[in-house]
């Protein structure tokens, strides 16, 4: 895997991919520290819009992990760019305070509250879920405004598990209104492109690590850089068989990734 040490700009998922909740896999440590010897970068690509981008940047502190703000591209910031072409009204945040917050942050005119001038559903995953939340989208679609979501992910990994992601509660919404919203975060190529573009490096130097092939590794592929697909989180060997999605390479977990960094 010679072409692996040409490799600069590392984009990398999170939960599956470097840690799981509050345990860091095996070999990230030494992979982050690795790629600061080589002068390359790493960037952290996340579909997980529950969070703000300063409680990640807290996250890997507690784990002894240093990144800055600027580290981070979040499907909310994709979300963010595409809704601020728009001119919407007024938007309903669906999802978490720190979604809603975030995209207020980001100038867009949001609520929470169910109104008749709100021409726009903007849905992250919600770890706040309520019923209510549920019937006013059902209202708004009914109504016919834009329906947007930051991401198309079925299931959120956990230690104990998985729970409902963004995507699951977009498929109840689907048999209960008929409609499905218009995904932002990956597998559209949009985050890996600004990533690319925020750098100094090539398509050619850039490879991204994930564990999900539907969002993770189809974002890499649709945006034309090399991909690894970890097998620490949700995807299987038996996934991959059976998909139409194709990583450049498949590795246990980032410490294998490492070593064919470093040998």
């Amino acid at each position: 895997m010679t072409g692996l040490k040409d490799k600069r700009l590392f984009l990398l998922d999170m939960d599956g991919t470097i840690y799981l909740d509050d345990r860091l896999f095996d070999g990230t440590a030494e992979f982050l520290a690795h790629v600061q010897a080589i002068g390359g970068r790493a960037m952290y690509l996340t579909n997980n819009s529950s969070k703000s981008v300063e409680s990640y940047v807290d996250k890997l502190s507690r784990m002894d992990l240093r990144a800055a703000p600027e580290d981070f591209l979040t499907s909310v910031n994709a979300t963010v760019l595409y809704l601020r072409q728009k001119n919407h009204r007024k938007i309903y945040a669906f999802g978490t305070a720190s979604f809603q917050q975030q995209l207020r942050q980001g100038g867009l005119p949001v609520t929470d509250i169910l109104a008749e001038d709100i021409d726009c559903l903007c849905m992250g995953f919600d770890t706040e879920l309520t019923f209510q939340k549920l019937e006013d989208a059902c209202i708004l679609l009914n109504r016919g405004v834009e329906y947007v979501a930051t991401n198309p992910d079925w299931v959120c990994p956990t230690w104990y598990g998985s729970v409902p992601d963004c995507g699951s509660v977009a498929e109840m919404l689907y048999r209960a209104t008929g409609r499905r919203p218009r995904f932002i975060g990956k597998p559209e190529p949009d985050m890996v492109e600004l990533a690319v573009k925020e750098t100094d490096f090539t398509k050619e130097q850039t490879i991204l690590l994930g564990d999900r092939l539907y969002t993770d590794i189809k974002s890499g592929v649709r945006a034309g850089v090399d991909t690894v697909l970890v097998l620490s989180g949700e995807a299987t060997l038996k996934d991959l068989a059976a998909s139409d999605v194709k990583p450049t390479y498949v590795m246990k977990d980032i410490r294998e990734f490492l070593n064919n960094l470093t040998e």
